[in-house]
């Protein structure tokens, strides 16, 4: 039986998420939704895809309609990470977030309003141990629907837009993990055009309601540079997507970092107050996971690098000598190799030959003895 007709109490026959026909209350048995000036209703009013130069500039359109600002915008979202990364965890906990208006991760204030979150990997009894970790001492949210159970698309399409016909205020659907309801590929189809339709059902929906939808999807084993190499399948699930999140392990204190690209980060009001990777730490005992002061790089470097990089914020142009000097007794080899290592990664820069400095810096005063000049000016090349 359909969970989420189960979870809302209403039964309703199949039907597609293309067909623009509006349901009637008898088959639905809720109010429906109000018509615009051409008697369509306004839920299923297909938008305008079509202008002239002079009208599309002409134009005024609402800004996107951000889940989590700066991170998750309407439309879709694909989560990645290895397996047991925490990626279940970081979805409920937006879910939470959201439905309670509350703080996503930890610092990113959001908008209340429902949620449907499928569970699709879960138990009931598992489902109900990871929320009440995560809601601790939190009164359950209202707003938050959990299912563990749906149709592959395109039924699961219905499904899920029979939930959305009752909540027109929602503001996200998460759906862990896609390989559930991705549905079966036609045969004789390319890889690459099966990912990419594939995605497309998700995004037609999205679309349709305004509304982020969260696809929790693998990595494949093979690690790359480019975290959108990673994404298990082929480019045309990231080029189909609207964003990717990807959540890799980090080294060092930091937990892991979340990787973030799309269309719309840009636009978020917050984009510039974070980098494009962020430092996140997981908290077992809450099972959530929390954005970290300062930039990613920095978190996921050992202590000697994070050490160094300290004393060269406070003391531009230092030699190896003065920051063995400050970091303790029998460092300075230690200080001399990783200074080479940090400089071929471009984590420092060496301006004049034994003098290092923090990339971006463009002009420093050193004072050494040893026959210099104590206000020798050391200027970076631009």
């Amino acid at each position: 039986m359909n969970p989420v007709m189960v979870a809302n109490g209403h039964s309703h026959p199949h039907r597609e998420p293309w067909d623009d026909t509006p349901p009637g209350p008898a088959e639905l048995d809720y109010e429906p939704p109000e018509r615009g000036p051409d008697g369509v209703p306004e839920v299923f009013a297909r938008p305008r895809t079509a202008w002239t130069a002079a009208e599309l500039m002409a134009a005024d359109f609402a800004p996107p309609r951000w889940a989590v600002p700066g991170l998750i915008c309407e439309g879709v979202t694909l989560l990645t990470g290895p397996p047991k990364v925490g990626k279940s965890w970081l979805s409920l906990g937006l879910a939470v977030a959201i439905a309670t208006g509350g703080e996503a991760m930890g610092r990113i204030r959001v908008q209340q309003g429902p949620v449907l979150y499928l569970a699709l990997e879960d138990t009931a009894r598992r489902l109900k141990s990871r929320l009440g970790k995560v809601l601790g001492d939190t009164p359950p949210p209202k707003g938050l629907t959990l299912v563990t159970e749906c149709a592959p698309f395109p039924a699961g399409a219905a499904e899920i837009g029979l939930w959305l016909d009752e909540h027109p205020d929602a503001r996200m659907v998460i759906i862990d993990v896609l390989a559930k309801v991705r549905g079966a590929t036609p045969p004789g189809t390319a890889p690459y055009d099966a990912d990419y339709a594939a995605i497309g059902r998700f995004k037609s929906l999205a679309d349709r309601y305004g509304v982020a939808v969260v696809l929790v999807h693998h990595v494949r084993k093979m690690a790359s540079d480019d975290f959108l190499a990673e994404v298990s399948g082929t480019h045309g699930l990231a080029g189909a997507a609207d964003a990717t999140l990807a959540i890799k392990r980090g080294r060092g204190q930091a937990d892991g970092v979340l990787h973030v690209t799309g269309r719309d980060v840009d636009e978020a009001e917050y984009a510039a107050a974070f980098d494009p990777e962020y430092a996140a730490a997981f908290d077992p005992e809450h099972g959530t996971w929390n954005l970290l002061d300062g930039p990613a790089e920095v978190h996921g470097l050992g202590d000697t690098r994070r050490a160094i990089l300290a004393h060269l914020e406070a003391h531009p142009g230092s030699s190896p000598k003065q920051i063995a000097d400050a970091l303790g007794p029998d460092q300075y080899d230690n200080v001399r190799t990783h200074l080479s290592r940090m400089l071929e990664d471009g984590q420092v820069v060496s301006p004049a030959r034994g003098r290092y400095v923090l990339p971006g810096v463009t002009s420093v005063t050193t004072r050494e003895s040893a026959g210099q000049d104590p206000d020798s000016v050391v200027t970076p090349p631009s």
